[in-house]
């Protein structure tokens, strides 16, 4: 028997909340995770990536079978997700831990990333520069249990949180 191929991708494109519905919604797909990287702080509390000053982003860990869903196909996801213009945060949340960035785990992931990011840039979609960051990825580390899944056990709250958030208005807009 053979073994399926798993790699993982994460992505930061805000509110984490938001990021892991779009991509739990494919075949290929196995997991999405919840969490934070790219900070100082060692086993971040959502409390610590929230007030700022733990360096860290709130990311989703994506485990896929690039076999069935390519690595090109989910940054066309996240791309559609995200304002990459905005360097200060995304929609409602504001702030660094709120910033966008691509993490990479391979030089593979890096390449086919700034590809991505500059056909964007010169498709004309946006006004203004995309700003999204490429970095390796640093240690992931798994957000509070309930942090993961919110939009499904929370479902009344994550779709008034959305509503507010103006996220949906800017993908409408954005994106056909």
């Amino acid at each position: 028997m053979t073994k399926e191929i798993v790699e993982k991708a994460t992505f930061a494109g805000g509110c984490f909340w938001c990021m892991v519905k779009p991509f739990k919604e494919w075949d290929g797909i196995h997991d999405v995770v919840s969490g934070y990287m790219g900070g100082h702080v060692v086993n971040p509390t959502y409390e610590d990536v929230k007030k700022g000053d733990s360096g860290h982003l709130e990311v989703v860990e994506i485990t896929y079978n690039p076999s069935v869903f390519s690595y090109d196909k989910l940054l066309d996801v996240f791309w559609q997700q995200i304002d990459p213009t905005d360097a200060d945060g995304q929609f409602q949340d504001r702030g660094h831990s709120y910033s966008t960035a691509i993490f990479y785990y391979t030089d593979e992931q890096r390449q086919i990333a700034e590809t991505s990011k500059d056909k964007l840039g010169a498709s004309g979609t946006f006004s203004k520069p995309i700003v999204t960051p490429i970095r390796p990825t640093e240690t992931f580390y798994r957000a509070e249990d309930y942090h993961q899944d919110y939009h499904a056990k929370e479902q009344e709250h994550y779709e008034e949180d959305r509503a507010l958030s103006g996220r949906d208005e800017f993908i409408a807009g954005h994106w056909s």
